[in-house]
């Protein structure tokens, strides 16, 4: 016959079991980090607010935190070209939580444009999505006799020297652009920095310069206005919005492009599972026909596409933009 005495720790013995039973598991779940993402994402936009890459930037993130089902945060860090934010996110940890609205500035221009470029655009940085193409038109002055790019190229043949093309300043897209079309068209024409797209546009309208490759949202508004004239487009295909303005390419100078474009990096080393989750909410936005229309309005056709994809893509624009600034001769300190 078992005693009391000897029944008491047969009971200590089964719930102590029943508890530590249950314990691993509790501490196991308790262990397991919360799926991605279980608070804000950080976007670092490395150009002032209120600008053109602010603006789509904010136009698209939110579209963005409704598929990732946390709200994404975007802070401007402008300074050097877009190289102070992308610094900053180059050495930020690889968590998924400090992303970088990187563009064809900071990740193909400003390799061969900066001397000293304080992060490797390829190696510091895992590409999460390319988001939208920014198309620009080569645009003239109402007095310069050029229905066409081919005309164009014709009068500037005739008359080397003579025609100044206009930019947002050293190192633009405009500018580059200008310095694309100059060398692949074998031409003579000037270039004219201002400071900022609204001044260069301002004088081309008064005929104090004679052309311009600006970007859509500036320059379709003034050719509709009949204030310039719009001759063609630069990016491969015809735009949407303007389909019966024919490509640079296929009205007079074959092979041109230059088209300025946006993306989602992350620091490099962050997990593949976290840039698959970011790569499909960002599709999704872009996918979605309300998106598209907001973006095609303001000049910029969205592009979804994989992280692989987007890889491949950048060290071919990096070379087409970084014979353009050899071209030009420019180089920042």
């Amino acid at each position: 016959m078992r005693t009391l005495s000897s029944r008491i720790p047969a009971c200590a013995a089964l719930a102590a079991a029943l508890y530590l039973g249950g314990l691993p598991a509790t501490e196991t779940a308790a262990a397991e980090p919360a799926p991605y993402p279980n608070r804000p994402v950080h976007l670092i936009v490395p150009f002032p607010a209120g600008g053109g890459a602010d603006a789509l930037a904010r136009l698209i993130m939110p579209r963005v935190a409704r598929y990732l089902g946390q709200s994404i945060v975007i802070e401007n860090k402008p300074g050097a070209g877009g190289n102070v934010g992308a610094e900053l996110v180059a050495r930020a940890a690889p968590d998924g939580y400090t992303l970088l609205y990187g563009t064809n500035g900071t990740h193909a221009i400003n390799a061969s444009l900066y001397r000293n470029l304080p992060f490797d655009p390829i190696k510091d940085f895992v590409p999460v999505s390319r988001m939208t193409e920014i198309a620009a038109m080569l645009i003239v002055y109402p007095g310069v006799p050029a229905k066409s790019t081919a005309e164009l190229i014709q009068y500037a043949r005739a008359n080397p020297g003579k025609l100044n093309f206009a930019s947002a300043g050293n190192g633009t897209t405009s500018h580059l652009a200008g310095e694309m079309f100059r060398t692949q068209a074998g031409i003579d024409i000037v270039h004219i920095p201002y400071r900022g797209g609204a001044l260069a546009m301002t004088d081309l309208i008064g005929g104090q310069v004679q052309m311009m490759i600006e970007v859509m949202p500036n320059a379709a508004p003034q050719v509709s206005a009949g204030r310039v004239r719009g001759l063609a487009v630069s990016t491969a295909g015809r735009f949407p919005t303007t389909p019966t303005i024919p490509t640079i390419d296929e009205s007079g100078l074959p092979g041109f492009e230059a088209s300025a474009w946006d993306g989602i990096f992350a620091p490099a080393g962050t997990p593949l599972p976290i840039v698959a989750r970011l790569n499909a909410a960002i599709r999704q936005a872009l996918e979605e026909p309300d998106t598209a229309a907001a973006l095609l309005a303001r000049g910029a056709r969205p592009v979804p596409g994989s992280p692989e994809s987007f890889a491949a893509f950048i060290p071919a624009s990096a070379e087409r933009w970084a014979v353009a600034v050899r071209a030009s001769g420019a180089k920042i300190d």
